[in-house]
């Protein structure tokens, strides 16, 4: 049985790692799992579709999720992830809205989010969003360091 998403929210936040690994692992499955088997299958298709190169079918296969399911997060999110990849940030900052509108503790969505304003030369942005994804997952070593960068950017 696994916890509920408070207390794996609540373990991300825990000094001792292998908590906060168990939480983030854990808040992965539901959000993959939101839609069921069905959802997932077709999560994991469009990344075969995506790891084999063929980016165009991944991204057809996510949006007819997303029209199906329009609250399917991870549908969303991992669409970004695709966007994101082809440089188009526009998009992937959209779909990473969306997402976070839907689930405001995504982390993955958030930290994408500010990968695409700091890929924009928005460092401003960028710098707000990953502190926001560190009030999430304040151990994250790869958020406090883009903070850090960003940061630097600026002066």
């Amino acid at each position: 049985m696994s916890k509920p998403i408070e207390e794996l929210l609540q373990d991300l936040k825990n000094k001792d790692e292998d908590i906060r690994d168990r939480a983030t692992q854990g808040l992965w499955e539901m959000w993959f799992m939101q839609k069921g088997m069905q959802g997932l299958q077709v999560l994991r298709q469009s990344q075969m579709m995506a790891d084999s190169g063929n980016i165009r079918q991944a991204e057809l296969m996510l949006t007819q999720l997303i029209h199906a399911q329009p609250d399917f997060v991870e549908a969303w999110n991992r669409r970004a992830v695709l966007f994101y990849m082809k440089g188009d940030y526009t998009r992937s900052i959209q779909d990473c809205l969306k997402a976070i509108a839907l689930n405001t503790y995504h982390f993955g969505a958030v930290h994408g989010l500010g990968l695409c304003y700091a890929a924009i030369g928005n460092y401003h942005d960028a710098i707000v969003t990953f502190r926001r994804a560190l009030e999430i997952q304040p151990y994250s070593l790869t958020n406090q360091k883009l903070v850090l960068e960003c940061t630097s950017m600026l002066n």
